[in-house]
């Protein structure tokens, strides 16, 4: 057995695993972090430079308290690392007033109270000329919305839990875990071995070769990110240009953040291949950037080929909900993952559920609607 025994073991140190090991170091709690690569890295789904976070979340309103206690969490890890991971921009969902994406962020700012703003069509172009909005489009504005920096802040987290005690091991390849009557134990395919009280599975796309087991219904999606120059043009920057998604007149949806120094950010959301995190295509084939300013152009006019492109992927559950649960048949394993492509803003929220609940004390949201319980064949 390698080192002292811990508490939990945390496998998989991405957004997610790296929050939780931040948040249980700071209750004093003995964790050993384990991950088969050296976060921050591009081989998962936390890169790119920069994520979205929002408020009026159009995918259910449960997820509304969740992101607004990130905030303060983003906040208090900043304060702690001394470190900026935050810009705020605002935020626009543009498409239909019935579509899903702006009928869906009304519902949850009407629920909780977040404050916005309905933008018309005309009102949109005036106030955000670099898009072109669809003809059928509306705006919704939020002011809270904005950017955060993804492999900065996985820095700022590992290195703070880190310093508060945490024994953080990488490249560190888990081969497989068995479950004892004291515990856990955590064999690596280096032949090292760990114990501990409970073991908590952090690992994204690679959830399914730690479980085989259960059934997960969970499917691996690449995903491109496309970075435009645009020559110093104020009109991009965080001040004027906000963050936003786009639904487009056939049900697709793109996504764009303002230019911090690297270029205007567009992908779309969803719509990838499908694969293994271990075979996805890490290269962007010369056909997809034209293919996708195919889609983009009408609504961002004037893009040239892009300056920078980036791979990373989804790990989708069929709901595109996450999955937060122990597993069914082991109490002393629980499950973080499956994020389908909207995880990253929820990571220390994410990190002090986890935490509360492996810890005996009652979660700040309701996590129902994220249990393992409504695949019926987990």
């Amino acid at each position: 057995m390698s080192g002292q025994r811990s508490e939990v073991i945390v496998v998989g140190l991405g957004a997610m695993g790296a929050a939780l090991a931040w948040r249980l170091a700071r209750r004093g709690v003995r964790v050993v972090g384990l991950d088969r690569y050296h976060p921050p890295h591009a081989l998962g789904s936390t890169h790119g430079r920069s994520r979205i976070i929002r408020e009026a979340y159009y995918e259910h309103p449960h997820y509304v308290p969740m992101v607004q206690r990130a905030f303060g969490l983003w906040a208090e890890l900043e304060a702690e690392s001394r470190t900026r991971l935050y810009q705020p921009t605002g935020g626009l969902m543009i498409g239909p007033a019935d579509g899903p994406l702006v009928s869906g962020a009304r519902t949850s700012a009407a629920r909780h109270g977040v404050p916005v703003q309905v933008w018309s069509r005309d009102e949109l172009a005036a106030r955000v000329p670099v898009l072109t909005p669809p003809a059928d489009a509306i705006g919704l504005f939020e002011p809270r919305a904005g950017v955060l920096d993804p492999e900065r802040a996985v820095s700022a987290l590992l290195s703070s839990a880190s310093a508060r005690g945490a024994d953080l091991r990488f490249d560190a390849l888990v081969a497989g875990f068995d479950v004892v009557d004291a515990g856990v134990i955590v064999r690596t395919a280096g032949g090292e071995q760990f114990g501990a009280e409970r073991l908590v599975l952090a690992a994204g796309g690679w959830m399914t070769t730690l479980l085989p087991d259960l059934a997960l219904p969970l499917v691996v999606e690449r995903a491109v990110q496309y970075w435009f120059h645009t020559a110093g043009d104020a009109r991009y920057a965080p001040g004027a240009l906000p963050i936003f998604l786009l639904e487009a007149p056939d049900g697709r949806m793109l996504y764009g953040l303002p230019d911090q120094g690297h270029g205007l950010k567009l992908a779309e959301h969803h719509n990838g291949e499908t694969s293994t995190a271990d075979a996805i295509r890490r290269e962007v084939s010369p056909a997809e950037p034209e293919q996708f300013l195919e889609f983009a152009a009408p609504f961002v006019p004037g893009l040239g080929a892009p300056s920078a492109t980036a791979v990373c992927f989804y790990t989708n559950t069929p709901d595109e909900h996450f999955i937060l649960d122990r597993h069914p048949r082991h109490d002393r394993v629980y499950l973080v993952s499956a994020c389908s492509g909207h995880g990253f803003k929820f990571a220390p929220a994410i990190g002090e559920l986890v935490a509360d609940e492996i810890g005996g004390r009652a979660p700040f949201t309701d996590l129902t609607p994220f249990r393992l319980s409504r695949f019926a064949r987990v």
